[in-house]
């Protein structure tokens, strides 16, 4: 029987969302199209993969089969496509990052800009997602690349160091807050947080050390998409923000940036890929970021 890799993919992308919607929108295909390509596998196959609830889906044991073997089938279609483009003098294909939000505002826009004008055969997907998440997407094959804080897992994984990065807590200028030399998580839990959302990677990461110490979920007054936002909404009053020191550099004027005292406060960027999975288009890569350190 011929598979399909589109209806291995979503079928993935399905059991990871826990839902078709979700698998459908992560696979970039209208939920219509996405119900028809399982239905269709299904009566090819001859039996029940997923077991339709209101709430979501639960993968039946046919289904838990077939979704080891896709992962094993999808990891060797990369690894085919990693392998016949050393045969090529030119890059081409494409690559999927996965990165935490410190790496965004660490120059890596501008440096991935200057890697797709010198590689045009070459394009792009970059996920934000927490360190972990993205350690794990790089492990599993759902990533070619990665660049995360060195609090993740990277077992299995090669990792370069990138660059040092500090969470700093961010005040408008004459906040008593702002008066002593640093502030640990305990002094702000309580005070209005204007952040990237509870979705946002670097959000998630502050939420989990916050429960890891006993503190529950900051008191996120405002959630904004943009990091030029949250800070303009800091400096007018609203309350505090955590972010990345880079982040503030260009707003001294109207901020302060207070060190957040916390071990995991202070942070190693790396960047992280498989052995196996490191082809031309990603050693290119790899050295345009590091060289832009």
């Amino acid at each position: 029987m011929d598979f399909d890799l589109t209806d291995l993919r979503l079928f993935d992308e399905v059991v990871r969302a826990g839902s078709i919607t979700g698998g459908a929108e992560a696979a970039h295909l209208s939920l219509a199209a996405a119900s028809t390509r399982l239905r269709d596998l299904e009566i090819r196959l001859g039996v029940t993969l997923l077991q339709r609830h209101r709430r979501g889906i639960r993968v039946t044991a046919a289904g838990m089969d077939l979704h080891q073997h896709a992962l094993r089938m999808l990891a060797e279609a990369r690894a085919l496509q990693v392998a016949m483009r050393d045969h090529s003098s030119i890059l081409r294909g494409d690559l999927r990052l996965v990165v935490n939000t410190a790496a965004l505002h660490h120059g890596l826009p501008e440096l991935l800009a200057g890697y797709l004008r010198g590689h045009p055969g070459v394009d792009l997907a970059i996920t934000e997602l927490p360190s972990g998440k993205a350690a794990e997407a790089v492990s599993a094959a759902r990533a070619e690349l990665g660049i995360v804080a060195d609090h993740a897992d990277l077992a299995g994984l090669v990792s370069r160091f990138w660059r040092k990065d500090r969470l700093v807590v961010v005040l408008p200028v004459g906040d008593p807050l702002a008066q002593g030399g640093s502030l640990r998580l305990a002094d702000i839990v309580r005070h209005p947080v204007i952040g990237l959302g509870r979705m946002s990677a670097l959000q998630r990461h502050i939420d989990e050390r916050a429960a890891a110490h006993g503190l529950g979920p900051l008191h996120l007054r405002a959630s904004l998409a943009d990091v030029g936002m949250v800070l303009r909404m800091v400096a007018a009053g609203a309350g505090l923000a955590i972010l990345p020191e880079a982040v503030v550099a260009t707003h001294s004027a109207e901020l302060v940036a207070v060190p957040l005292d916390e071990v995991w406060a202070a942070r190693s960027l790396h960047l992280i890929w498989r052995d196996d999975g490191a082809g031309p288009s990603v050693r290119k890569l790899i050295e345009h970021i590091a060289g832009g350190s």
